[in-house]
């Protein structure tokens, strides 16, 4: 039998309530209080995990119920909630949303009864007195399969605020009421095009996390909450899974730019045998030596498009690298840094790599948002043809121009409902680019193609 630890969901009437600030707040109390604590993110979101990893020390993982199989959730849960004292998971969107009005496949309640983690539920209190019973018994209700640890009121007005709040769940027959936060403007998390600010642009200094901790521990019942966890069982841990030997080296680009990498594709590419060597396209003049293949994945690209440009030296050696036939998988903000040029949301055009023959420009307006599927409609780096897939596209950008030369339509993609969305996927030689970003949970074969390629062209 494996291990059992204490966990919890921190989940949310819907978008907006403050699901993030919560879960830093509370994570940064743990911290304090000396407890090991494992983050995880439900859903694709890759910024979230950014700031978990801030606070706690430890690498913050994604759990999605409809990229990822249960048994693949539920390894991956496991896995790093081994050596923690406490499990945070912290959820998307509103509790009960996730793929459909009818359906609770991505949602944050799915996930939660799928491992068995009692969820706790974030309330946006401004300008909210009595009615919080009445939310609260309505989401209570709701999913009688759902197992409660409580209810947090956020941006609360006062301590006078909360009290009344707790009063008034008090005299009903509800989940705990476990306090509440106050609204506090420096706690704002910034946002922009494609959500918060990311945790490698601004980091949460030490002043910002004591505040965090102060805020959790003065407006919570931390204790009580604390003392009221069951103890999940964890699956038993899985043999030691890394390569005996790792023999082919792939180059991973990560700074500001460049930011957007599940963590467990980049613990499968070391398991099929890859020695991962991160360098930065912001600051490195050179590519790293004696590479088999680069990952390029997603970020922020298009507002680092001056500095990215004028490396030119960087530009130059990947640009060679990939004619010489060097493997490289680009996803979303790696197309945009493979492209001839960016256009940026000011109008200004910034030559990049040149190795596909696209320019790409911003929108002010959202392109692409959600699942999908991906079906191989041929052979590629990732896979022969008919492979499958799952991830997820999130982006502004769109293809200005394309001049030809490249081998177009590599995959057909479908979102969450089945539904068509086109061709996708762009191939020069041996480097292949997409505005996917592919979870390499949803088919263990992907890492482990990628990793056989990048050794056979060496």
């Amino acid at each position: 039998m494996g291990k059992r630890v204490k966990a919890i969901c921190i989940s949310a009437t819907g978008s907006g309530a403050g699901k993030t600030t919560v879960t830093l707040a509370v994570l940064a109390a743990l911290k304090r209080r000396g407890l090991e604590t494992q983050p995880y993110k439900a859903g694709p979101d890759f910024i979230d995990p950014g700031h978990h990893h801030q606070v706690v020390g430890r690498r913050s993982h994604n759990l999605d119920t409809w990229i990822l199989s249960a048994k693949e959730n539920k390894s991956i849960f496991s896995r790093y909630a081994h050596d923690a004292d406490i499990a945070v998971i912290e959820g998307v969107m509103g509790v009960f949303d996730g793929f459909g009005p009818d359906k609770e496949t991505g949602s944050t309640a799915h996930l939660a009864k799928l491992l068995s983690v009692p969820a706790l539920l974030v309330i946006s209190a401004k300008g909210m007195a009595r009615s919080i019973a009445a939310m609260v018994g309505g989401y209570q209700s709701f999913d009688p399969d759902l197992q409660w640890a409580g209810a947090i009121a956020n941006q609360c007005g006062s301590s006078r605020h909360i009290t009344y709040l707790g009063q008034a769940m008090d005299r009903h027959d509800l989940m705990p009421f476990t306090g509440g936060l106050l609204r506090d403007p420096e706690l704002t998390m910034p946002e922009r095009h494609l959500g918060l600010i990311t945790a490698e642009e601004k980091s949460l200094g030490l002043k910002t996390l004591e505040r965090l901790a102060d805020l959790a521990e003065e407006g919570l019942d931390l204790d009580r909450l604390l003392d009221s966890l069951p103890h999940v069982q964890l699956e038993p841990p899985a043999p030691k899974d890394l390569a005996p030997t790792r023999d082919v080296r792939i180059g991973v680009a990560r700074d500001e730019a460049f930011c957007f990498y599940y963590e467990e594709n980049l613990r499968r590419l070391a398991v099929a045998g890859a020695e991962l060597v991160f360098f930065s396209p912001l600051r490195d003049t050179k590519i790293p030596t004696g590479l088999h293949g680069l990952y390029l994945g997603g970020g922020y690209p298009e507002l680092f498009a001056h500095r990215l440009s004028e490396n030119t030296s960087l530009l130059g050696d990947i640009s060679h690298l990939c004619k010489q036939g060097l493997p490289v998988l680009a996803e979303c903000g790696g197309l945009i840094y493979l492209s001839r040029s960016v256009t940026d949301s000011q109008g200004m055009t910034w030559p990049l790599c040149g190795v596909l023959p696209l320019d790409v420009a911003m929108n002010q307006k959202l392109r692409r948002l959600g699942y999908c599927e991906v079906a191989f409609s041929r052979d590629t780096p990732l896979g022969p043809q008919g492979t499958l897939a799952r991830g997820h596209e999130f982006h502004y950008s769109h293809i200005k121009a394309d001049h030809g030369g490249a081998d177009f339509g590599l995959f057909e993609l479908t979102n969450r409902g089945s539904l068509p969305l086109g061709p996708a996927g762009w191939r020069v030689g041996n480097t292949l680019a997409s505005y996917v970003h592919f979870h390499f949970g949803s088919n263990g074969q992907l890492a482990d193609s990628f990793v056989e390629f990048c050794r056979r062209a060496g």
